[in-house]
């Protein structure tokens, strides 16, 4: 490795105490510099900006991926800067050079037959212990996530009842739901059959827990406010009780939930709205997420789209 690179290396381990293994990601991160340097033979020192995006685009032929380019040249970057510090170049090459974009994954959903099934794992009617009252306000928390499509801090943050202070609430005469999302935006969700015979269900007993200055809707056996991170703990154990295949947590859930709405309606403005997304282009991944029914409707109805037999 050139002297300078292991110069570099050094001031990183021993100023910047690096750990080792971020030390050794810039130590892989200088032998792909130095490679690229020597291929073209160009002294590192007078690498200029044309260089540096030519050799980024090898590594990228090379099928090294969009994120791991990034932290190359987040490293190059670092290097360059350095060198520019103790006047060793006058401009850094890498500045201004990206690397290419990743695709964004796709959201992850259940099947509906999936989604069905975990709102369908129903507690048994008649308990009265602390088992039976944990099954009541989770398949109300199922109810909610799948059927409105909420993030999991906008149902956390339901209130029993509207108020100044409340975040959100449910109003059950009129079968919406009012919510705090982001941005401090609030939005109105319909609220369907199957949820609000699982909330009145829970109202019944919350009481057994919860206090009666206690504004929150869903409630530890504490009787405080439902945190996330435990609404996600009993949603993962739930889902497993349901035999569901995969990990379940609760934005899965609010995927299915515009997968599902955008598979059946095709408004995708709807389900924006219903979603609370400031742009559409937020909402359209779901179109994406939608290509496999779009591909069965397609073999099903289109004349030229199965082949013919021999």
């Amino acid at each position: 490795m050139h002297e300078k690179l292991r110069a570099h290396l050094v001031h990183l381990e021993v100023e910047r105490r690096l750990a080792p293994r971020t030390l050794a990601i810039y130590a892989d991160a200088f032998a792909k510099l130095q490679a690229c340097a020597d291929d073209a033979a160009v002294p590192l020192a007078d690498a200029r900006t044309h260089h540096v995006r030519r050799w980024a685009a090898q590594l990228h032929g090379q099928g090294l991926a969009p994120r791991s380019i990034a932290l190359v040249l987040s490293a190059w970057r670092g290097f360059y800067r350095w060198l520019a510090r103790d006047g060793k170049v006058a401009t850094n090459p890498v500045l201004g050079v990206r690397a290419p974009k990743a695709a964004l994954p796709l959201p992850k959903a259940l099947s509906v037959d999936q989604a069905v099934a975990l709102a369908e794992h129903a507690p048994e009617p008649g308990g009265s212990g602390d088992a039976a009252m944990l099954a009541l306000r989770d398949h109300c928390i199922v109810e909610l996530l799948y059927g409105c499509g909420l993030r999991v801090a906008e149902l956390t943050g339901l209130d029993v009842r509207s108020s100044a202070a409340a975040a959100g609430w449910i109003d059950c005469a009129d079968a919406n739901a009012f919510v705090l999302g982001k941005g401090s935006k609030r939005r109105s969700v319909p609220v369907g059959a199957h949820a609000l015979q699982a909330l009145g269900r829970w109202l019944e007993v919350r009481s057994r827990w919860a206090s009666a200055d206690e504004a929150a809707l869903f409630v530890s056996r504490r009787g405080t406010r439902l945190s996330a991170g435990q609404l996600r703990l009993r949603l993962k154990g739930n889902a497993l009780a349901a035999q569901l295949p995969t990990h379940v947590h609760p934005h899965m859930l609010r995927h299915s939930f515009a997968s599902h709405l955008l598979q059946s309606s095709g408004d995708l403005r709807a389900v924006q709205e219903l979603l609370g997304h400031a742009n559409i282009s937020t909402t359209q991944v779901y179109t994406k997420l939608d290509f496999g029914h779009l591909s069965k409707i397609y073999d099903a109805a289109h004349p030229r789209a199965k082949k013919r037999a021999l």
